[in-house]
């Protein structure tokens, strides 16, 4: 018999998250939960364009996420599931998706199967079955790390017994590009029903007077590509953009994050509704300011110390364009990062405990 001892086979951990759906913001997520999987546990992750996730994460199993059936197959196979960042238990885009991951925590109940939920934001749910439901499911989770404070006070108002804590979102501590500056305004905006035409005039004549006053050009960064790439040509068609703004914008689909954080590296300046570009950007010290179409933009810009303007109730014209002038020049503490960076980590550090915890 030979000396040599042999190596353990790797354990499987599911990943589920809106994986492979081109949005560079759970393309982050995943980058990052995937260097803080423990050594020896091998992902399998839930997605829809499975090259998309290859490319990113080359060793791993991947599952059609947009197929309940593949999934629930999937977690036969594996020793636990997490349910990977972003707000993944939330009704307010449609009833069916919370449903969805109500059904992949009971069947991992079923199976006796950990689940974990990792950097997840609550909510919104506004159907009193929602409430009830995730309340219920919750409850059979192992444990759960939440990415801000209203997501936390949510799950006490639902009576969650789970062990919990809380810390900024995990893509704090994706690894950026340093800031050179001297290029575009960077901007990741989407579609928002909280934008009537008048909200899109006032941003746009905002953005106009921007430029007129730096003499900069602008990209339209489209974060998700499927949502966000055609935002120019709407806002073009229906008269919205003026041709001296036409003139000056250029529309980019960027492939992957490290594209995203060479954009924002060279920016002079990133005014983002996404909450991830928001997130990057501060990151690597660009000087950004928030739109927030969504509580988690603005706990994320508060966060930072960043500036920000709620969508639902914009400034007038003269403070708009001062706050993004004086944002110019206002690039991100370092120690404030750091300090974000380190908290952030707690999602690291209860995940390791959660699957060493698994016999």
């Amino acid at each position: 018999m030979s000396g040599l001892a042999l190596s353990s086979p790797p354990r499987c951990v599911l990943l589920c998250g809106y994986y492979g759906e081109h949005n560079l913001g759970d393309d982050a997520l995943l980058e990052v939960l995937i260097r803080q999987l423990p050594e020896g546990w091998q992902p399998v992750i839930t997605a829809f364009d499975s090259e998309a996730v290859r490319e990113m994460v080359p060793n791993a199993a991947v599952i059609n996420r947009r197929s309940l059936n593949s999934t629930l197959k999937s977690i036969r196979e594996v020793e636990a599931v997490v349910l990977g960042g972003g707000s993944l238990l939330q009704d307010s885009t449609s009833f069916r998706s919370l449903i969805y991951y109500i059904i992949i925590i009971l069947a991992a109940r079923i199976r006796s199967k950990p689940v974990i939920l990792w950097g997840q934001g609550l909510g919104p749910l506004k159907k009193s079955l929602s409430r009830f439901l995730v309340s219920r499911a919750l409850n059979y989770a192992s444990s759960i790390t939440w990415r801000d404070v209203a997501s936390m006070e949510l799950a006490y108002r639902l009576k969650i017994k789970t062990p919990m804590t809380m810390a900024p979102d995990p893509v704090w501590t994706h690894q950026t590009t340093n800031h050179q500056g001297g290029g575009d305004i960077v901007l990741c905006w989407r579609p928002s029903k909280l934008l009537n035409e008048n909200g899109w005039t006032l941003l746009l004549k905002a953005l106009e007077q921007l430029c007129h006053r730096t003499g900069l050009s602008v990209t339209w960064l489209a974060f998700h590509a499927l949502q966000d790439a055609d935002l120019f040509q709407s806002l073009r068609g229906k008269g919205l953009i003026s041709d001296n703004l036409a003139k000056k914008s250029t529309t980019i689909i960027a492939n992957n994050i490290e594209q995203a954080n060479d954009i924002f590296s060279d920016a002079s300046l990133v005014i983002a509704m996404r909450l991830h570009a928001l997130i990057l950007a501060i990151s690597s010290q660009c000087p950004t300011v928030g739109l927030s179409y969504d509580p988690k933009v603005e706990a994320a810009a508060r966060t930072a110390g960043a500036a920000w303007s709620s969508l639902d109730n914009l400034p007038d014209l003269k403070i708009l364009v001062s706050q993004w002038i004086t944002s110019l020049s206002t690039a991100p503490s370092i120690s404030r990062l750091d300090a974000i960076r380190n908290e952030s980590h707690e999602h690291e550090r209860m995940l390791k405990i959660s699957l060493s915890n698994i016999q």
